[in-house]
């Protein structure tokens, strides 16, 4: 099956949901706005404050604004993400300053937007890559923070990602990690999802070598079209690295 990442749609649906104004992902005002801007509040919000971390991973970075978003504070980020498409479209952005798409009203029916560099951001201390969160090099790590947002339910082996972040984070180093907790079978195969809460399942394998300082649900938003969007709400979780 060919990998839905790497479509045109998808790409630009993801555009849409890192870098479009309010309107343009949600041009109604009964709409959930406090769903809007989840690349960003993922960092914002989950961030401990003051933190200024000097080396930061974010895996399953998609079409980058969260990478952009933590270049404010990090001295450098390395940002990976499965999909060659979701990559490009990042590189872009970081080297033009902008890039057009199209997102879907109805039918056959598009409208042209432009994703917009984020203003305040370091883009000359972002690097992206393609890369497989489940196959990561040995030579990596270390970091002092990993952002891993909405990534391990679309994994087909979360554990082998989740039983790598020990050897990709320094003692004292922080992991913000959500999940919307979809665990889906055309991702994941059944008997890999957890058997417990996906919480629970976290705690257990990240325990003896993280600690949990803080969780929190963030709700977010997804436009598919005009009149048809994704409305769900991440588990966001932040830990740290034990000595």
């Amino acid at each position: 099956m060919p990998n839905p990442y790497e479509t045109q749609r998808l790409v630009d649906e993801y555009l849409l949901f890192h870098y479009g104004a309010d309107r343009e992902i949600l041009p109604w005002d009964l709409g959930p706005t406090s769903a809007l801007h989840f690349p960003v509040r993922t960092v914002s919000e989950l961030l401990p404050p003051a933190l200024a971390p000097a080396r930061a991973l974010d895996i399953g970075c998609a079409t980058g604004r969260s990478a952009f978003e933590l270049s404010k504070s990090c001295a450098s980020v390395l940002a990976l993400d499965y999909s060659h498409a979701f990559i490009q479209a990042a590189q872009a952005i970081q080297t033009h300053g902008q890039l057009p798409y199209h997102i879907a009203q109805e039918g056959h029916s598009t409208q042209a937007l432009t994703a917009f560099l984020p203003p305040d951001t370091h883009p000359d201390r972002v690097s992206f890559q393609q890369g497989d969160a489940m196959d990561l090099p040995d030579s990596l790590g270390p970091f002092d923070l990993v952002h891993a947002a909405n990534l391990i339910c679309r994994l087909t082996h979360p554990l082998r990602f989740l039983q790598r972040l020990p050897s990709l984070l320094l003692p004292g180093g922080h992991l913000l990690l959500t999940t919307p907790c979809s665990w889906l079978a055309e991702f994941t195969p059944p008997d890999r999802w957890p058997t417990t809460s996906t919480l629970d399942w976290l705690q257990q394998t990240l325990a003896p070598h993280f600690s949990l300082l803080h969780q929190k649900d963030l709700p977010f938003l997804i436009r598919e079209h005009a009149r048809k969007f994704q409305w769900s709400v991440a588990l966001g979780t932040v830990w740290q690295r034990r000595s």
